[in-house]
C-alpha cells in the first residue's frame, strides 16, 4: 500500500478493529489486495467528510469530525453489502491510526510523596511497592492479557510481511480490550506496534527495525510479567493518564527547545531547569493531516507562544529566557501543567556556564550514561525529564570513515579541560532530510578543533554515540561561536541553523576554514585520508559478535519465524562465532530460537497445524531481552573507557 497518510483522516484503534472484524472469513483473505486497490483512487474532502469513487457506482463516506474517525458509523459506503463490506475495511486499513482523546488535566496532588489512584478504582498505592500477590489480576484482567500476548505473539510469528490487516485488527481489538480492563500500559504499548508495523509495511521515512523491535519485546514482557506475576502489577497496569502534583513557585531557566515529529503529530518542546537542578519541559504538539507539511510545522512550533500562564514567550525565545510560575504543576515525567490556575511571567534567562544549568555538565560522563541507561527499564511515563539527555563538553575531531565507509562526525569528550575521554560519534537527533539537524552536522564538520558545550541524546551501542539536540560555547573557550546576543551563545540545532559566519571565529582560532563536505553528515576532514585531523583514532566499528543473535532476533520481526530455518551449516557456523567470543548463552539461545521457530505439528496431510505461538515468542522473548540487556552493559562499557 502506497497511500499517503495526508489524504486520509485519522482513525481510533477501536473503530478499525470493530470494523474489520465485521468482515466474513471469505473477505478478510482478500483485505490486504481490497487496500492496495483502493490506495490508488483519489480522496476528495468537503469539511469534516473525506469521499473516495470506489467504481462509478459505488462511493465511500468517511465522517471524521476534527480529522478523526471516532465510531464505527463514521465510515459508510454505498455497496450492496456494506456495512458488512471489504471497502470500509480497507479505508480504515488504510487510514493513520490515531490516539486517544486526551484526557483532561486531573486535579494536582497536594503529598509530594503520594502516586497517582488506580483506573480502577483502587486506593491510592505506590506502583513500586506494591506487592504482584496482594494486588493480583482480575478474572477479567487476566482474560484481556492473554488475548493481546497470543495477539501480539501472531503478529510476531507472521512477521511484518505477514501481518496484514487483519493481524493488525486483531491486535487492536485486544488492546481495545486490555484498555477497557484498565490495563492502559499494555493496550498503548500494543497500538504502539500496531503504528510501526504500518509503518513498516508501508515503507515510512520514520519507520526503525529497533524501534519496532523494541515495540515487540515490551509488549511481550508486559503481557508475560501480567499473566505470571513476576513484577508489582499494579505499575504494569499503567495510568489512563498522568498526574501533576503541586509544585507551587518555580523559576525556571530554559535551556533549549527541540522539534517533535512522528507519523502522526508535530511540533515543538522545550526544556527548562530549575534553581534545584531538576528538568522540566514544555510541549506544543499538534496532530498533523499532512505528512509533506509535518516537518517544517515542528519547526515552525519553534516560533509559537508558550502555553503556560501569561507569559508572552515562544519556544526559541525560552530556551535562552526564564520563567517565574506561581501555582506550577508538574507529572512525574517533568511536563508542566498549564491549568488555569497557573500564573507564569517572563523573567532572565542563566548561561550555560551559570548555575543552576552549569551543574547539569558537572557531571562525569560514564554517571550521565549509568542514568540514562537505567532509566530504560523504568516505564516511559515513569522516566524522570531529561533522563536520556547527556551534557557533554567535546572537541571537534572531523570525520571518518564509519561502518559501511559512511562519514560520521567523532569528538572527543572532555572534562575539566582533559583531553582522554572517550572518543564519540555524534549523530543527527532526527535524520528527516526537511528538519536542520543534518544540515548542521555537515557544517560543524567543517571544523575539527572546535570546543563545545552540547546536549544530546544517548544513542545505545557498542561504542560511544550521542545524537545532538544543541550547542553552546563551553567555559573560557579560546574559540568560541560567532554568535549573536540575541541567541545566548546556544544554537537549537532541530530549529535554527547554523550559518559559515557563526563558525568564523571558532575557524580563525584552529587555523582552519570552511572545507567540502562528504555525505550528509560531513566527509574526511582536509588534510586528512582515514580519520580526523588531530590522529586521533575512530572508534571501533566491530565489537563482540552480538549482531549474530540481534539479527535472527530482528530477522524474524521482519519475515516471521520462517526465516529461522537456515541450513545446518549456516547455523553451525552461527553457534561456532559465537561460542569462540565466549557467548555460550547467546548461542544456546540462539539454537532454542531456532528449534521453537521449527517445532510446529503437522496433520496427516503435511499441513502445518495452527498453534498459538507461545513457545515461539516466549523463545524469541528471551533472546530479544538478552540481548538488549548485552548492549547495555557493552554502551555502559564503551563509555567508561572499558569496551
Amino acid at each position: 500500500m502506497t497511500a499517503r497518510t495526508s489524504d486520509w483522516p485519522g482513525v481510533r484503534p477501536e473503530v478499525v478493529a470493530e470494523v474489520v472484524a465485521g468482515l466474513s472469513a471469505r473477505l478478510q483473505k482478500r483485505l490486504d489486495g481490497a487496500a492496495a486497490k483502493l490506495a490508488e483512487r483519489p480522496v476528495a474532502r468537503e469539511g469534516d467528510e473525506w469521499r473516495v469513487e470506489v467504481d462509478e457506482e459505488t462511493v465511500l463516506v468517511l465522517h471524521a469530525p476534527g480529522g478523526v474517525i471516532a465510531v464505527e458509523a463514521g465510515v459508510r459506503c454505498g455497496c450492496l453489502l456494506a456495512p458488512a463490506c471489504v471497502h470500509r475495511a480497507a479505508a480504515v486499513a488504510l487510514c493513520p491510526l490515531a490516539e486517544a482523546e486526551p484526557a483532561p488535566e486531573p486535579e494536582p496532588r497536594s503529598d509530594t510523596h503520594g502516586a497517582p489512584g488506580d483506573p480502577n478504582g483502587r486506593p491510592d498505592a505506590d506502583p513500586i511497592a506494591a506487592d504482584p500477590i496482594a494486588d493480583p489480576l482480575t478474572a477479567v484482567e487476566l482474560a484481556a492479557v492473554r488475548h493481546l500476548h497470543r495477539a501480539a505473539a501472531a503478529v510476531l510469528a507472521a512477521g511484518v510481511s505477514g501481518a496484514g490487516a487483519v493481524s493488525q485488527a486483531e491486535l487492536l481489538r485486544a488492546a481495545h480490550r486490555a484498555r477497557l480492563a484498565g490495563l492502559h500500559r499494555p493496550a498503548a504499548a500494543a497500538v504502539t506496534v500496531a503504528i510501526r508495523v504500518r509503518a513498516a509495511r508501508s515503507g515510512a521515512p520514520d519507520h526503525r527495525l529497533v524501534d519496532l523491535v523494541a515495540g515487540l519485546r515490551e509488549l511481550l514482557g508486559l503481557t508475560t510479567a501480567l499473566a505470571t506475576g513476576t513484577a508489582p502489577v499494579a505499575e504494569l497496569r499503567g495510568t489512563a493518564r498522568q498526574a501533576y502534583r503541586e509544585e507551587g513557585g518555580l523559576r525556571l531557566y530554559g535551556l533549549f527547545a527541540e522539534p517533535v515529529l512522528t507519523a502522526t503529530h508535530a511540533g515543538a518542546v522545550s526544556w527548562a531547569v530549575d534553581a534545584d537542578g531538576r528538568l522540566s519541559t514544555i510541549a506544543e504538539v499538534m496532530p498533523h493531516d499532512d505528512a509533506a507539511a509535518a516537518a517544517p510545522q515542528a519547526v515552525g512550533a519553534g516560533n509559537r507562544t508558550v502555553r503556560l500562564g501569561d507569559a508572552a514567550l515562544s519556544h526559541r525565545e525560552f530556551s535562552r529566557a526564564g520563567l517565574t510560575v506561581q501555582g506550577a504543576t508538574r507529572s512525574g515525567g517533568g511536563r508542566l501543567g498549564a491549568g488555569a490556575s497557573v500564573r507564569a511571567v517572563r523573567a532572565t534567562g542563566a548561561a550555560w556556564t551559570a548555575e543552576p544549568a552549569a551543574r547539569l555538565w558537572s557531571e562525569p560522563a560514564s554517571a550521565q550514561v549509568a542514568r540514562a541507561l537505567a532509566a530504560q527499564d523504568l516505564p516511559y511515563e515513569s522516566r524522570p525529564a531529561g533522563s536520556d539527555l547527556l551534557f557533554l563538553d567535546v572537541t571537534l575531531l572531523g570525520t571518518a570513515p564509519g561502518p559501511g565507509g559512511m562519514p560520521q562526525l567523532l569528538a572527543r569528550c572532555t572534562a575539566g579541560g582533559a583531553q582522554g575521554g572517550p572518543v564519540i560519534v555524534l549523530r543527527p537527533a532526527h535524520e528527516h532530510p526537511d528538519l536542520p539537524f543534518r544540515a548542521n552536522l555537515a557544517l560543524l564538520a567543517t571544523a575539527p578543533g572546535l570546543r563545545l558545550r552540547v546536549i544530546g541524546r544517548l544513542e545505545r551501542a557498542d561504542r560511544p554515540e550521542l545524537r545532538l539536540l544543541a550547542i553552546g560555547t563551553p567555559p573560557a573557550a579560546p574559540d568560541p561561536l560567532a554568535l549573536s546576543a540575541d541567541r545566548a551563545g546556544r544554537v537549537n540545532l532541530g530549529l535554527e541553523r547554523l550559518q559559515t559566519a557563526d563558525l568564523a571565529a571558532s575557524a580563525t582560532a584552529a587555523g582552519i576554514g570552511p572545507g567540502p563536505v562528504g555525505g550528509s553528515a560531513g566527509g574526511p576532514a582536509e588534510g586528512s585520508e582515514d580519520g580526523p585531523a588531530d590522529g586521533s583514532a575512530a572508534p571501533a566499528p566491530y565489537g563482540p559478535p552480538v549482531h549474530v543473535l540481534g539479527r535472527r532476533v530482528e530477522q524474524t520481526v521482519t519475515t516471521g519465524r520462517h526465516a529461522l530455518a537456515p541450513s545446518e551449516a549456516s547455523a553451525a557456523a552461527d553457534r561456532g562465532l559465537l561460542r569462540a567470543a565466549g557467548l555460550a548463552t547467546a548461542a544456546e539461545l540462539l539454537d532454542g530460537l531456532r528449534a521453537a521457530a521449527a517445532n510446529q505439528q503437522r496433520d496427516v496431510f503435511g499441513r502445518i497445524v495452527t498453534d498459538d505461538h507461545e513457545a515461539f515468542a516466549t523463545a524469541w522473548l528471551t533472546a530479544a531481552s538478552y540481548t538488549e540487556e548485552l548492549a547495555t552493559a557493552l554502551c555502559a562499557s564503551a563509555w567508561s573507557g572499558e569496551g
